[in-house]
């Protein structure tokens, strides 16, 4: 049977971060963006972060970052793995201080395989949904058509999804992982635990269908 991953990104609580633990989450993510509703403070996530158990992964996003900012927050907060999430080279990614994950904005013209191909080193791609002012969090899907089914690579994906629609999301795509934010959401970086259990609940469910 393929379990499916999940990463609940926008940590801002260590009460959130606790209750997606409690509920089976495998990756918390932590906003290092200050243009993003969601950013944290990095010694703020340190503190969350030296309180998770074992075996949970702790993900930083950056968005165009300064490669010496970047070193500097992974340094500080301890993080197991950066998520770039901007217009970042593979050049530029290859010089990162953790192994990375490099999100893609799913639109029409774009060759989800080629960026792969791009990115080899990077541990998976995370495909979200295209905004042009919003580097994600946008809480609105894409055409799900636009990856291939089954991917020959490992893909993570994102953008709008919920309870409703996560289960529909992984029959579809079979991603390695899937990552929310919003639609666990009471408020913007508020998490609601009743959501949690409701999404990782529907992604059990689509995995019996496997």
């Amino acid at each position: 049977m393929t379990r499916t991953r999940v990463k609940i990104c926008g940590i801002t609580r260590l009460a959130d971060a606790l209750a997606a633990v409690e509920f089976g989450v495998d990756a918390l993510g932590f906003v290092f963006y200050a243009a993003s509703p969601r950013w944290i403070a990095p010694h703020e996530a340190r503190e969350i972060i030296a309180k998770l158990p074992p075996f949970v992964s702790a993900v930083g996003l950056f968005v165009n970052a300064d490669l010496d900012v970047v070193r500097a927050i992974v340094r500080e907060t301890g993080i197991d793995l950066v998520q770039f999430h901007g217009q970042e080279s593979a050049a530029y990614c290859a010089q990162s201080p953790r192994p990375y994950v490099k999100a893609v904005a799913a639109r029409p013209g774009v060759d989800i395989a080629a960026r792969a191909q791009e990115f080899a080193h990077a541990r998976a791609l995370l495909v979200d949904s295209y905004d042009p002012l919003l580097a994600g969090g946008t809480g609105v899907t894409f055409d799900w058509s636009l990856v291939a089914t089954p991917p020959a690579f490992p893909l993570i994906l994102a953008g709008g999804l919920s309870a409703a629609n996560v289960a529909a999301a992984i029959t579809h795509v079979r991603p390695y992982a899937v990552d929310v934010s919003g639609g666990v959401e009471s408020s913007k970086g508020l998490k609601d635990s009743a959501r949690i259990r409701e999404f990782m609940a529907e992604v059990a469910r689509s995995e019996r269908n496997f």
